[in-house]
């Protein structure tokens, strides 16, 4: 059974920052590549950031030089450094595993969400 357990959520004012982290299990957790969606309160889920199993990143271009995807193969854990964060970027953060599909799809496994706010 595939598990996904994210942390690292929070309130915080705009301009500052936090790392989210996204543990694995019941998964080869190399041979995925990973990544991090959010949802904001009626939008769609979106695309924020993901890295293959051999480390080629993508980002939305909303956060581009904010935030940043990396991963530890060693750890099972994924992470996502946010920095200069904004009230848009207020929304609930997934983590997701897959192999060899698009990251256009809603597709692979998924995470229970951790809540980001920004705001003063």
């Amino acid at each position: 059974q595939v598990l996904l357990v994210e942390s690292g959520g929070g309130l915080v004012q705009p301009g500052g920052s936090l790392r989210l982290s996204c543990v694995a299990s019941g998964i080869i957790f190399s041979i995925n590549d990973m990544a991090w969606y959010r949802q904001a309160p009626g939008k769609q889920r979106e695309l924020v950031a993901a890295i293959t199993k051999v480390g080629t990143t993508t980002y939305a271009d909303s956060v581009k030089g904010r935030f940043t995807i990396s991963r530890d193969n060693a750890e099972n854990t994924a992470y996502l450094q946010m920095s200069s964060l904004k009230p848009e970027d207020t929304a609930v953060y997934y983590c997701n595993a897959r192999r060899g599909m698009p990251w256009s799809l809603l597709s692979g496994s998924w995470g229970q969400g951790t809540q980001v706010t920004v705001s003063s």
